[in-house]
């Protein structure tokens, strides 16, 4: 176990480039298996989320070889096995491969995907996608079993535009005989970063970035290559690092547009920041106003980015509103916040935070990626030091994050934690 040591009130200059897209690159990767031979995946973030997607991938005798942010898959001797639950369980990502194997091989046999617990996350509308494709699907405890012996195209209406059941549907169906149109899709640009990976193997997808999404099935699909796309959340969650303590902070190889509801919101708090080509350049500003904000589907508010967000709001004078709409539980970080010093009421989906509140460094612990993206933050603004346990999710999807902010001046570090012995 690992923890995270920051003592706070340092002021950030310099450069911090952003790295590839977490939630592209973990379906990216599963998609991969569909090459009938090569595939290579470059901007890959070095993060244990990767890792654990590469444990799967030697589990089911795929060859992986990896160099400076780049991975070539080859499945030449790929074997189609259950995935158990000790692999499976370590990221939500993993139900990528259901989607991955019931093209590939019309048949998956796998336990339950694992990830962060910020509230009910179903597989339903995948399962159900599933059907619709030709599939059968039996539960047995955690274990799933989907088989078809065919997949054919077919008209699916999701529910909710959710991310990931857009993307898992859209991969099974590559290889499905005929037409399949997703409608309601999410419209995130990690599902058209993954479209892309997948056309340029010889899928014919449209209309991925839209609501509605069409799969034209092919029988073969050849080597593919992509680059994985900045990470939106990274970028977004540096940027709120800088409104806060940047001088003349730089956040590099970055995409403007997808960061936009953000960068909106700091600008109506009165942050101070500079968008150009691939660049946000921040200025902290001594007085910062309230905002509410509202997650909602892309484009609108990010819920990655709630909880890094709600640490600025901290440091905004009078009161600010935040509605989380996607996930039931993810102000989790709220108690820690509040042990920090900060003036935050929950009820229901709704937190008000009450600003300016002086934050002090305590021992607090990281509930789930976001919220320990939101400790680190408020660790850096805080008078002391502040001990973060539990960083295994930081580090699940930020690369490189002590040295990317000690490179630009934060007094930041990672420790083994000690065990206590009687």
């Amino acid at each position: 176990m690992k923890k995270i040591i920051i003592n706070g009130n340092n002021k950030l200059s310099g450069t911090i480039r952003i790295s590839g897209a977490k939630n592209a690159a973990v379906a990216i990767i599963p998609a991969a298996i569909l090459a009938e031979s090569e595939a290579t995946i470059c901007n890959v973030p070095e993060i244990s989320d990767i890792e654990s997607l590469e444990e799967i991938l030697k589990f089911l005798n795929v060859d992986i070889k990896r160099a400076t942010e780049t991975m070539v898959i080859d499945t030449k001797n790929m074997k189609n096995k259950l995935i158990p639950t000790q692999i499976s369980s370590k990221l939500r990502a993993s139900y990528y491969f259901m989607g991955a194997l019931l093209a590939k091989y019309k048949y998956v046999e796998m336990y339950f995907p694992g990830g962060c617990k910020i509230g009910k996350r179903p597989i339903n509308l995948h399962l159900e996608g599933f059907k619709k494709l030709g599939a059968t699907i039996e539960e047995d405890g955690d274990k799933y079993i989907i088989k078809a012996e065919r997949l054919k195209g077919s008209n699916i209406y999701l529910d909710v535009a959710s991310v990931g059941a857009t993307i898992n549907l859209m991969i099974a169906a590559t290889k499905a005989e005929g037409l399949t149109t997703i409608e309601n899709a999410a419209r995130e640009p990690e599902i058209v970063n993954v479209a892309t990976f997948l056309n340029n193997m010889g899928a014919k997808i449209t209309g991925a970035g839209t609501s509605v999404i069409k799969i034209k099935g092919v029988d073969h699909l050849g080597k593919g290559f992509t680059e994985i796309i900045p990470d939106r959340i990274e970028a977004g969650t540096y940027t709120i690092m800088g409104a806060l303590l940047g001088e003349n902070l730089k956040i590099s190889n970055i995409i403007p547009e997808h960061i936009e509801s953000l960068t909106s919101k700091l600008e109506q708090a009165g942050v101070d920041i500079k968008i150009e080509d691939d660049t946000v350049v921040c200025n902290a500003v001594e007085k910062l106003k309230s905002v509410n904000i509202k997650t909602y589907y892309y484009p609108g508010f990010p819920t990655d980015l709630q909880q890094p967000f709600s640490v600025l709001l901290t440091q905004c004078n009078g009161k600010s509103k935040v509605e989380e709409t996607i996930y039931e539980n993810r102000f989790m970080h709220v108690e820690y916040l509040n042990k920090m010093g900060a003036n935050i009421t929950t009820k229901e989906r709704v937190a008000t935070i009450t600003g300016k509140t002086p934050l002090k460094g305590k021992d607090v612990i990281a509930t789930d990626l976001r919220a320990g993206a939101a400790l680190v933050i408020a660790g850096l603004i805080a008078e002391g030091t502040t001990t973060i346990e539990e960083v295994e999710h930081i580090l699940r999807g930020y690369e490189g994050i002590i040295e990317k902010l000690t490179a630009v001046g934060a007094d930041i570090k990672i420790e083994e934690k000690t065990c206590q012995t009687a």
